[in-house]
């Protein structure tokens, strides 16, 4: 994976330097396809899996406006987090540009729901999102983690935590022939009652800040930064970006801040707050 400089009004967007050379493919809620574990966009001629990491950096960064060079179909999983990802952007940089950035403020709740699992979007003076999960396990049982927005806060507290899971689903997932790319160097596997890996957890509730890594991610496939508090309950990918769909079918629980409001069909709000200024590369 390469990461580019875009111009203005570009938004993040995937381009294919594998089979369909230089297809491309923007970061938008309209080309997420179904997939299990993670989040994965798909679109002229070509499909990109494990998206939600690489994006999480870039929204939690600030950065608008980037191409993201892929020669596979699948993002580099790294170490299960985006801090990598965090530090090779900032180790290359990143400029302002010359637009306004603009926003998506939430005016009325939204929500979405499925059994136990939901996720709202609520009214708010600055972005927030509040997490919590619960799994029967002793090192998990419920957590709940608030996370106040910021380029700085995404770094230093969620950029990090890494993706888990319990052994025994990765057991079962191996034997179905999937995730055979999954390894103690880029996941948290949970035995029944501690952690397989050797070097532990990076943070005593790693578990559900990596849920708010995900949801940054998920989210930024709006196209436009929002202004609101997001509470999540057990949710996931699936909710995630079913929120994302609810929003936009929702013009009048929102108002777009420093830029015209558009039609749904053409909702790829790209701002242009920031750009990566150099090429930075990952494998």
């Amino acid at each position: 994976m390469t990461l580019r400089p875009a111009p203005p009004d570009t938004g993040v967007v995937f381009v294919n330097r594998n089979g369909k050379a230089g297809a491309m493919l923007p970061a938008s809620i309209k080309h997420v396809v179904p997939t299990e574990l993670c989040t994965a966009i798909s679109g002229n001629g070509f499909q990109v899996k494990t998206v939600e990491h690489i994006l999480a950096a870039l929204a939690g960064l600030e950065v608008d406006n980037v191409y993201v060079e892929v020669t596979a179909g699948e993002v580099p999983v790294m170490d299960g987090s985006a801090g990598p990802f965090v530090r090779l952007i900032q180790s290359t940089g990143v400029v302002p540009q010359n637009r306004l950035q603009p926003y998506l403020k939430i005016m009325a709740p939204i929500e979405v729901a499925e059994g136990s699992k939901r996720i709202r979007i609520e009214p708010s003076a600055t972005p927030r999102i509040t997490y919590a999960i619960h799994y029967e396990h002793p090192l998990i049982k419920t957590q709940t983690y608030v996370h106040e927005c910021s380029a700085d806060a995404f770094e230093r507290h969620v950029a990090d935590a890494r993706t888990f899971g319990f052994l025994h689903e990765v057991e079962a997932l191996w034997a179905r022939g999937l995730g055979k790319g999954g390894t103690l160097d880029n996941t948290v596997v949970l035995s029944e009652d501690g952690v397989v890996n050797e070097t532990g957890l990076r943070f005593s509730n790693e578990f559900v800040r990596h849920k708010v890594l995900d949801l940054v991610g998920d989210l930024s496939l709006l196209g436009v930064p929002l202004i609101g508090h997001l509470i999540a309950e057990r949710s996931g990918h699936a909710l995630h970006t079913r929120l994302v769909k609810q929003i936009l079918e929702q013009p009048e629980k929102w108002v777009l801040l420093n830029a015209e409001p558009v039609s749904s069909e053409s909702r790829h709000v790209a701002g242009a707050g920031r750009l990566c200024s150099a090429a930075l590369q990952a494998s």
